[in-house]
């Protein structure tokens, strides 16, 4: 059977296969019937405690790491440096009053086989307020539970600037906006 235009759930499928089994991605499941968020908190509250990393200074990573993300007062390009910048150099954090700073990292990137990388398919998130349109990206990867990847899929009759413009779309403040201030990686 040909490749060419089969339908954009079975190349989803073997997106999914592939982080799964080559590369060791969690599935996390079919996401279509779940209000999504960008921090899964629960699963990165799970990690940073495996990491002992101790509830106040979760609570605070937690709270900056939201701060930075949900900053409407900043563009999306600015919210995402941001976001940018506690992934890869941490959040620096006072345990309390007189207390030095300490970084708390929500990434290991000395040793990333110590991160929960995962995947989740039809990822339902829904607009800001009710003038806002729910969006489902086909394919987003988590690492310690904060989405950082966005695969939009089209089938192969299907421009991949149709994929392109979709991702682009789905950024606007009438859509999913928010949704990728923690985006590192939008594919089409």
């Amino acid at each position: 059977m040909s490749a060419i235009g089969q339908i954009e759930k079975r190349t989803q499928a073997r997106v999914v296969a592939l982080f799964q089994d080559r590369l060791g991605y969690d599935y996390l499941g079919d996401w279509i019937d779940r209000d999504s968020r960008n921090v899964e908190q629960a699963v990165l509250s799970a990690w940073l405690k495996q990491q002992r990393v101790g509830d106040t200074l979760i609570s605070r990573a937690l709270h900056e790491l939201n701060r930075v993300a949900t900053d409407t007062s900043k563009h999306l390009y600015d919210r995402n440096r941001g976001v940018y910048e506690l992934l890869r150099y941490g959040v620096k954090i006072q345990p309390g009053a007189g207390e030095n700073h300490v970084t708390v990292w929500l990434i290991d990137w000395k040793h990333p086989e110590n991160n929960h990388f995962a995947i989740a398919e039809e990822v339902t998130v829904k607009g800001v307020d009710a003038k806002s349109s729910t969006k489902r990206p086909d394919v987003v990867i988590y690492v310690n539970g904060i989405a950082v990847g966005v695969v939009e899929l089209k089938r192969s009759t299907v421009s991949v600037a149709q994929g392109i413009r979709q991702n682009l779309d789905n950024q606007k403040k009438e859509f999913i906006q928010p949704f990728f201030s923690t985006m590192q990686w939008v594919m089409a």
